[in-house]
């Protein structure tokens, strides 16, 4: 049986047979990910192979015994999940600026214009796949050029973190998710939110998730309603949350990324 594939990330595409694709750039190249009723399959579209996109495992056996048993119960039924660990991390930089403020469904939309209008689009399974414009290319547009996709607002912090990047992304591919988050809190307009989304993005380690994000109270409320949980203003759901991991950060790991790839599955 096929695991479940994690499609939180908004590069994925969705098609009516049920498959999912999404257009991923590595050192070496730009590589088509696909999933369908056979698998997954990755294929390289342009570059080289040397450098392949790896997927991250996480099986529900880990999940923290101390979690409520209705929230256990409900990923529990997801089985084994993978998951894309974003091998640019550029791109999940950029993912995360532009999740800022708006909600999910608006920060899908805002992402696929940003990569088609600027980014470099390649051929997919099932048709254009793009992923996003490099920071050269950021650096060189206008500002009315950011507004045209609906990206005015980010404009600064995508430019900040382009500058960033390019003096420094050597040094921040080579460190442990922890460090990565304090490393890119150093960027203008990148606050502790941004820098953990983008860090658990690229390395796969959602131990260090922003745990009180809407998308995690959201889903774990659905998933387990009968339990009491914190009210939208109460700032208890972050230590609660990662209280029931403990020390353990592959439980806490699998606790965030289940849920996750549950509410992007079934909420």
């Amino acid at each position: 049986m096929n695991s479940v594939l994690t499609t939180d990330h908004p590069a994925w595409q969705a098609y009516e047979d049920g498959s999912w694709a999404r257009a991923v750039r590595t050192s070496s190249g730009i590589w088509a990910v696909s999933r369908d009723g056979d698998g997954l399959h990755v294929v390289c579209v342009e570059g080289t192979e040397d450098v392949k996109p790896e997927f991250v495992a996480s099986d529900p056996v880990r999940l923290p015994s101390a979690a409520p048993a209705g929230l256990r119960a409900g990923l529990a039924g997801l089985g084994v999940t993978q998951r894309l660990a974003n091998p640019w991390l550029w791109d999940a930089i950029t993912t995360a600026i532009l999740r800022q403020v708006v909600r999910a469904e608006q920060a899908r939309k805002l992402y696929r214009a940003w990569c088609s209008n600027y980014g470099r689009t390649v051929e997919g399974p099932r048709g254009a796949l793009a992923v996003a414009p490099a920071p050269a290319t950021v650096l060189a547009l206008a500002e009315e050029e950011f507004a045209a996709v609906g990206a005015k607002f980010h404009r600064s912090a995508l430019v900040a973190a382009a500058t960033a990047y390019e003096q420094r992304h050597q040094k921040w591919e080579g460190l442990h998710a922890a460090s990565l988050v304090l490393e890119l809190t150093q960027i203008p307009r990148i606050g502790p939110w941004t820098a953990a989304a983008a860090a658990a993005d690229f390395t796969g380690d959602f131990s260090v998730y922003p745990h009180d994000d809407l998308a995690v109270r959201t889903w774990a409320t659905k998933i387990a309603p009968a339990y009491p949980w914190p009210g939208k203003k109460d700032k208890t759901f972050g230590p609660l949350w990662t209280g029931w991991a403990g020390p353990d950060p592959t439980a806490l790991h699998t606790l965030t990324l289940a849920t996750l790839t549950w509410g992007a599955h079934v909420g």
